[in-house]
């Protein structure tokens, strides 16, 4: 399955799980350290189409930059917390698996199987 990408922090508990549970199926995807390499704004739109969620939904809501930038007002445009999560990728949830034009947020870490089956 080479079609297989997941957006992985290697600090992350979850994010290694993921990778072992797709590493135990003999699966090897395509690993994207969005920290160092942030997706831009399109990628993220799409993301974020894939995972059928509104960009609030992909905020990681106790990170500083969360608090520090306001992105808890009510009626945030999406343009304005995809562009937070651009310039700030430690906002985004992880670990996000895509595949066949899906994706899913690995939370908890089994959860990357439903895009398997």
């Amino acid at each position: 399955m080479n079609d297989i990408r997941l957006y992985h922090n290697s600090r992350c508990s979850k994010s290694r799980r993921v990778l072992e549970l797709l590493q135990e199926r003999g699966i090897t995807p395509e690993i994207v350290h969005y920290l160092d390499t942030p997706p831009n704004s399109a990628e993220l739109r799409e993301l974020l189409a894939m995972l059928g969620l509104p960009a609030h939904a992909l905020l990681r809501t106790g990170e500083p930059e969360y608090a520090e930038l306001g992105l808890d007002r009510p009626g945030l445009d999406e343009a304005v917390l995809i562009d937070a999560m651009v310039r700030h990728p430690r906002l985004i949830e992880r670990p996000i698996l895509v595949h066949g034009g899906r994706a899913v947020i690995g939370r908890p870490p089994e959860r990357v199987l439903e895009l398997l089956d």
